[in-house]
């Protein structure tokens, strides 16, 4: 009431016009007009308005309308039941109006009218939360979000602590709620809790409503539109989805996620304040254990719990489950190389020879690695985990393994080397040695013997004899033996290095005698 006193105090006293009173207090000017249509209809003056409490003040001015909340006739709808018929819209394709006409056959004259019907829906939306007030088409959609609270997770053996990430996902028509805790948001954990939320709804809506994470949405600007990351676009398809990011700092796009964020940090991750958890699966199986109190707790304003309305509504419309749970893909392009191999994680994987110098497109996984070039797979590997190991198939082969370059043939690299020196053959013999595939040798000894013509043959036979020594044949080792010149030095024991015996054994060498 106080704001209700300035207005008229400032017309009593100042006689000030309602468009004036609206700038000195923000008061809607057609409020204003009715505050002082009725004081003008009362027996207010400026010394009794000083003087009455509110409820005397609140009498005088709106004596009327308190009179017209005297409990009606009618009988009010049931609203619970018109808000989840609406709820099956898109399906049933019922109507706000439709549901009035049958409420008006039912009761006639105890009944209110159309115009009331819509008023009292609106006032009983008002009364919802906000998740709730928007009208969601029964497994529709899904809203996805992160909490802003952690769960922290101490390490025993270092005494370390992480934050653990949880992962909520609500389903809009019921509320029906998944938590996951991760070690991070990074983009496999963000889809393997996708996988494990539709697992646990037992089918999938027809939408996904994330935020803007990178891990799902890469730009979604007026500017360059909606971006998907193609990962999380892989798992969409996967699941025959469509994805509909809300709009940067939009919460109101996804009432459903901040909603159910708040009530997981409430119901859920408060009972954690004190407890300590050792991993992220503990947390989980704690989770477990809360969400399901949550998801059956019966809400004051629906008279249902979660889990009955998922039952009521979303259940019945969600789509089956692929066969398979989704695997996190990743992608890249490459090109394919002289040994018909593309290279992933500095492992090689072999394609068709017929596609020597394309660019395909490789999607891996933890177990395997596919290779696809225009949208067609030509290739699948299992996934390699030591650096340098190759995945060649026999089919992928030119006949009798030949390249189809000229240069790269077996008889041109040994003839090539035997041009360089005695150690150079030996290094390019234990290459082809040490390969099941003569092509998966090519690239490392072209590398090497390219560098006779940087540093001079002579320098490269010194390196190879002082590698093939050290055991040392990588392509880089034998560059960084080059450069710094390691084959002038002397062995520890300060005996002759092996290096003399280049120059004793050569033919070309004359005795000393012969400089007396």
């Amino acid at each position: 009431m106080k704001q209700v006193r300035e207005v008229l105090r400032l017309h009593l006293m100042m006689q000030l016009s309602s468009r004036k009173i609206q700038g000195a207090t923000g008061v809607a000017r057609s409020t204003i007009q009715d505050y002082i249509k009725r004081l003008k209809e009362s027996d207010i003056t400026l010394e009794s308005l000083s003087d009455m409490n509110d409820n005397i003040l609140e009498e005088k001015l709106f004596g009327e309308l308190n009179r017209s909340t005297v409990p009606s006739s009618k009988i009010m709808p049931d609203y619970n039941y018109v808000h989840n018929e609406l709820k099956h819209a898109k399906k049933t394709k019922v109507t706000l109006m439709f549901l009035w006409e049958a409420y008006k056959s039912d009761y006639g004259e105890q009944a209110y009218e159309y115009t009331q019907y819509r008023v009292h829906y609106r006032r009983y939306k008002q009364k919802l939360n906000p998740s709730m007030r928007q009208v969601h088409i029964a497994g529709e959609k899904v809203f996805v979000d992160y909490s802003g609270v952690t769960i922290p997770i101490y390490n025993q053996k270092t005494g370390e602590i992480d934050k653990a990430q949880v992962f909520v996902a609500v389903l809009g028509a019921s509320g029906y709620t998944f938590v996951h805790a991760t070690l991070s948001q990074k983009q496999e954990d963000f889809i393997l809790s996708h996988a494990l939320a539709f697992e646990y709804f037992g089918g999938t809506p027809s939408i996904v409503v994330p935020d803007n994470l990178k891990s799902a949405i890469i730009f979604n600007n007026t500017k360059k539109g909606i971006v998907v990351n193609e990962s999380y676009a892989a798992m969409i398809r996967h699941y025959t989805m469509m994805v509909e990011p809300a709009r940067p700092r939009k919460p109101k796009d996804k009432p459903k996620a901040e909603q159910g964020v708040l009530g997981i940090q409430r119901w859920i991750l408060a009972h954690f304040r004190h407890h300590k958890f050792f991993s992220v699966d503990e947390a989980n199986d704690y989770i477990s254990e809360l969400l399901e109190r949550y998801n059956t707790k019966v809400m004051k304003h629906i008279q249902k719990s979660r889990r009955e309305l998922f039952e009521l509504l979303d259940m019945p419309e969600l789509k089956a489950l692929p066969a398979n749970r989704h695997t996190y893909t990743q992608f890249k392009i490459a090109r394919v190389d002289q040994q018909y191999h593309v290279v992933l994680d500095k492992c090689n994987y072999s394609v068709p020879f017929e596609h020597l110098g394309e660019l395909v497109e490789l999607r891996y996984s933890v177990h395997s690695v596919e290779v696809f070039y225009k949208n067609e797979r030509i290739a699948i590997h299992p996934r390699l985990r030591h650096i340098g190991q190759y995945s060649t198939l026999t089919e992928h082969m030119p006949k009798d393994h030949q390249y189809i370059h000229e240069k790269m043939q077996p008889s041109r690299l040994r003839s090539w080397a035997k041009n360089i020196g005695e150690y150079s053959t030996i290094f390019v013999e234990d290459m082809f040695t040490d390969v099941e595939h003569n092509p998966q040798a090519y690239k490392k000894i072209v590398s090497v013997l390219s560098l006779a013509r940087i540093h001079g043959k002579m320098e490269l036979e010194l390196a190879l004899m002082y590698a093939l020594d050290k055991k040392t044949l990588r392509t880089k080792s034998i560059k960084s033996i080059l450069e710094k010149k390691l084959y002038l030095q002397k062995s520890a024991n300060n005996s002759t290095h092996t290096i003399q015996s280049l120059f004793n054994t050569h033919t070309n060498l004359r005795d000393p005698n012969n400089y007396k």
